[in-house]
Formats: structure tokens, sequence, C-alpha cells
């Protein structure tokens, strides 16, 4: 079990729950919307939502939605500290950035813990994610001081130049796979181009953002800078419909996704949207083939297989197709599954109770489909009592597999691996490119030329070579098709919280035609 926090970081929270690092202690006490720089209630909060922890199933508390006054004062709060962010040199944004930075590590601890009991994956893949986080802060504070335009010489000694200004108010609507590390993602850009962001988190995961909000108010930016509106589809929909803001930044599903897109249009405001996979894991005879398993585990099993990028279409050529299969088996039947703040625990929870059932229905269609369970795909209760309502499955690999079974088409977002053979190159390029999708890839070979020609060849808009899963803030991630446009991570995401503004200057006399 973890230890308790350190008395010195206990008064950070106090006002925040009762904080405990076992499971099933957390109860929600306070508020959970943040508006200039202070917990606060909705003003127009009429409908609450219950919160669960996954590991138990048990209700932590209850929070309300936000109507649209509320939306509307946090839209005029971030405006008011975008007037002030906005002016502020790239060298002192930097330094809140990286002293925002700073706090996330010290408190990494007492987040990932917290990313835990909201979430339900394990505590070691919760550290990881924050680590991704004060990393990503980190690098966007080192390029903000680097933002700058382009002079162009004109005839005469006219010349021009290039602004990289700041849209405004940016929105940002995150998942509940990755809730603390997206507002990251989401605000590290944003921030470091000088704009402010209204964040609204899944209902299912409304907790650690508003950790991150505080963080940012500690670290110095103006009060309003960073705001955090709870609520569902209504709330969503005030956010990109508001007059005043200027872009939106979406992670989920493919529907909302649409309809985000639909209602942003109506105010011809810029979004990035980072949607739903079914990204295919290419597995040639000749790859090392211990390589090769534990990629396929990382591209189908992290974080309960709760991943837009997943890789959970693998094929395998046919010459390895039994010996791989027996390996992943083997390997899958091994992840220890319970409560997710257990040192050891590889596997904990899924998201909600309907979620799983979800997931397991696709399991039972695979198999009315024809195709056959190797391992796992049934319902998980651990020992611990405590953790009986808990929703825990066994992750699972299907064999059998045909291109044109359910499972094989559609996102499941569970621990779901599907295994398809192939016999040669341009054949599983044909089948692998055969999907709406294209956020990410993935092959494993020993033969370079053909790694490339292969990812080259792919439609997706995060490939991988001989490893699968990783995500440096320092590479673009986003997809193809219908995975989304716009890119997070990397410079490129820069480019999408920032507007170019040209300048032409005449160093001489005007002449007219008239």
């Amino acid at each position: 079990m973890l230890p308790r926090p350190s008395l010195s970081l206990l008064p950070r929270f106090c006002a925040f729950a009762t904080m405990s690092s076992k499971t099933s202690t957390f109860h929600l006490q306070q508020p959970l919307n943040y508006r200039a720089g202070a917990r606060i209630q909705p003003v127009d909060g009429s409908h609450s939502e219950e919160v669960y922890e996954p590991a138990t199933g048990r209700v932590m508390g209850k929070f309300l939605f936000s109507g649209e006054k509320e939306v509307d004062l946090a839209v005029q709060s971030a405006k008011a500290a975008f007037k002030i962010w906005s002016q502020k040199s790239g060298m002192e944004r930097s330094r809140v950035l990286l002293e925002a930075a700073r706090i996330i590590r010290e408190r990494r601890e007492e987040i990932a813990t917290m990313e835990t009991i909201n979430n339900g994956k394990s505590i070691f893949e919760a550290r990881v994610d924050i680590d991704i986080s004060w990393q990503c802060l980190e690098y966007y504070a080192g390029l903000a001081g680097a933002i700058a335009g382009q002079h162009v010489q004109l005839p005469g000694g006219s010349f021009a130049y290039t602004r990289r200004e700041a849209l405004g108010v940016c929105v940002g609507i995150g998942a509940w796979n990755y809730p603390f590390q997206i507002a990251c993602w989401k605000s590290a850009p944003a921030l470091a181009c000088g704009n402010a962001m209204i964040y609204k988190p899944s209902p299912l995961t409304p907790i650690s953002v508003v950790m991150l909000a505080e963080i940012f108010t500690q670290a110095g930016v103006p009060n309003g800078l960073f705001n955090v509106v709870q609520g569902g589809a209504a709330t969503g929909q005030f956010l990109c419909q508001h007059r005043d803001v200027a872009k939106v930044s979406f992670t989920g599903s493919v529907p909302t996704g649409i309809k985000i897109m639909e209602m942003s249009a109506k105010g011809i405001k810029p979004v990035t949207l980072e949607l739903g996979g079914k990204s295919p894991l290419i597995i040639f005879s000749d790859s090392v083939l211990e390589n090769a398993v534990n990629g396929a585990l990382m591209a189908n099993f992290l974080t309960q297989g709760e991943v837009c990028c997943n890789g959970t279409r693998v094929f395998v050529q046919r010459e390895i197709l039994e010996a791989f299969t027996e390996e992943v088996v083997k390997h899958t039947q091994k992840i220890k599954i319970g409560d997710p703040l257990v040192e050891d625990t590889r596997m904990g929870a899924l998201i909600s109770r309907p979620h799983l059932e979800r997931v397991l229905g696709f399991i039972t269609q695979a198999k009315e489909q024809g195709a056959k369970v190797l391992c796992g795909g049934e319902l998980y209760v651990p020992d611990d009592p405590k953790l009986k309502n808990g929703y825990y499955m066994q992750p699972c690999v299907l064999g059998d597999c045909r291109d044109d079974m359910t499972c094989v088409k559609e996102e499941i977002f569970g621990p779901v691996m599907s295994i398809l053979p192939f016999d040669t190159e341009e054949e599983v390029l044909e089948r692998a490119n055969n999907t709406t999708f294209g956020l990410a890839g993935g092959v494993f070979t020993r033969d370079i030329q053909r790694a490339h020609r292969v990812v080259a060849a792919l439609q997706a808009g995060m490939c991988f070579i001989n490893n699968y899963n990783i995500s440096p803030v320092e590479l673009p991630f986003g997809g193809y098709k219908m995975s989304g446009f716009g890119r997070e991570n990397g410079q490129a995401a820069m480019e999408y919280y920032s507007q170019l503004k040209t300048v032409c200057v005449e160093m001489g006399d005007v002449e007219s035609v008239f």
C-alpha cells in the first residue's frame, strides 16, 4: 500500500477532500469548479452527478454540472486574465510554466494516487502519466520564449513581417482515460502561446484537473487564466457556442467529435479533434518474437485497454502465428489484476459498470461471429471483499478473427486483442488501411527498408517501428480520417494555439492609379 501524503502537503488538499491513499476511503467534500483562482459551486448548477471509484464501485460524492450562466462567468474571467497573460513575454510565461512543472513533480505521488482512485488505472501507470504531464509543461516552457515571426524584404526598402499571436480564450474538453495528462497536453501549449483556457473534464473523472488549476494559480498565472467547468453534453455545447471562445480542442469519441465540430462551425471556431481509433499492429515473421509480443501487450492492455491509439488489430504473418499467439496468451494470463493502489498491480478497474458491460458484450458478439477466446474475456472478482463491486475483467485475446467481425471493425476501448493472420506485405497493408479510423499504426520487422515502406503506406497519424504506445511530448500526436485532425504535442501544437498576422510596411511614397 502507498504511504499517506506527507504532512507538509496535506494542508493544500484539506479543503479538497478527505485524502487517503487507501482504496475505498476517499470522500469528495468541496466544489470541483474552478473560476478566477478559487473553487466555486456553479451559479446555475441544477443537475448533480455521482462520481465513482472504479476499484470498488463506491460513490465518492456528488458534484454539480455547470449551466449557461456559469460558463459565461468562466469565459469572462478567462477574458480578463487573457488581457494580462497575453502581454507577458514568452520568457515570463516560461518561468510560470516551469514553476507549475516543479510543483507537479513535488506532488507526483498525491496526484497519481488521486488519478488512480478516480480512473481505476494502476498506480504504476498513473505515476508515468504524471511524469509525462510535468515534462509537457517543461517542454512548452522551453518553446514559449522562442515564438517568433518572419521578416520579408520588399522592393524599395519596404518590408513585411509576421507576428504569431495568441487566439484568446480556448476551450479544452478532455477524456476520462488520461484526465490529468490530457489537461496538460492541452493547456501547456495554449498557455505558452499566451492564451487562456477553460477546461471541461469528463464527468466520469472530474477530480484531478482541479489540482492542475490550483497548481497553475500557485505557480503564478493570473486568476482566471485556467478555469474548470464541470458538466456533460449541455455544458460542452454552451462552451462551443459561446461568442467569446476562440478555439475548441476535444479528445473523445467520434460521434461527440462530430457534434463538437458542428457546434464550433457556427462560430467559425478552429477545432482540434483527437478521436477514436482501431489501429493496426503488423508483425512480420522476421521480427524479434519477444519484442513483438511485448509490443502487442503494450499496444492493447495499458489503462485496461482504454487507450484511443491502441493497436487492437494485431496482424501476424502466418509463419509465426502459432508461436506468437502462444507467447501472447501466456503473458496475458500472467497480468496481475486487482486493487490499482497495490504496487505490483498491472491492470486495475475499467472506468464504469456500463462500460465494462459494453466491453464484455463485444466479446460475446465476437464468439457468436466465430472468434475464439484464447484467454480471459470474463468478469474478474478480486479476493479482497472491498473490491467485489469494482469494474474488473480478465484481459482477453481473440483468435480466428476475420476483418468483417465487429470486434475487428469497431473500437472496443477495453482489454481485448484481436489476432489476424496475413501472408504478404501488400495484402496486410490493404487490410490495415481498410478502416474509417487513422490514429495510429505499428510494424515489427528486422528489415529496415520494409519498416519504412510500411509506415509510409499506413494511413495513420502516429506510427511506430519496433515499438508501440510511447508518447514523448516532443512528438506531434493526432490522426487521419475519422480519427480527427490537428495535432497535440510537439512544436506543431503551437501552430494550433496561435494565429498568424502579416504586417506590410511601406518605406516610400504611395502611388495611386487614380
